[in-house]
C-alpha cells in the first residue's frame, strides 16, 4: 500500500462531489466533457484491475469510490443533456 497512491485518490476524490454537485444544481452540460469524464473513469477501473491482479490491498476501495462518483457525475451529464434538449424543443 503506497502512502502516495492513496493521497492521490483521496486528492482526486475531494473534488467530485463538487462536480457532482454543480451538476446536478445546474442541470447543464457546459463546462463538462463527456469524454474527459469517461477517460478519468476508464483510468479508475484500471486501477482497480490492477489491485485485483497484482496488488490487493484496502486501497482499492478507494478506487471504488472514486468511480461510483464519476459514474455518478457521467450518469449526471447524460440526465442533464436530455433536460436541455426538451427546453429546447429538439
Amino acid at each position: 500500500m503506497s502512502l502516495f497512491e492513496i493521497l492521490m485518490l483521496v486528492c482526486f476524490g475531494a473534488a467530485w462531489p463538487f462536480s457532482i454537485y454543480k451538476s446536478y444544481r445546474s442541470r447543464e452540460t457546459a463546462g463538462k466533457s463527456i469524454y474527459f469524464l469517461w477517460i478519468i473513469f476508464a483510468g479508475y477501473i484500471s486501477g482497480i484491475t490492477h489491485k485485483l491482479i497484482f496488488s490487493y490491498d484496502a486501497v482499492i476501495f478507494l478506487y471504488a469510490l472514486n468511480g461510483v462518483m464519476v459514474i455518478t457525475d457521467i450518469i449526471l451529464y447524460y440526465h442533464n443533456k436530455m433536460i436541455n434538449k426538451q427546453l429546447k424543443g429538439v
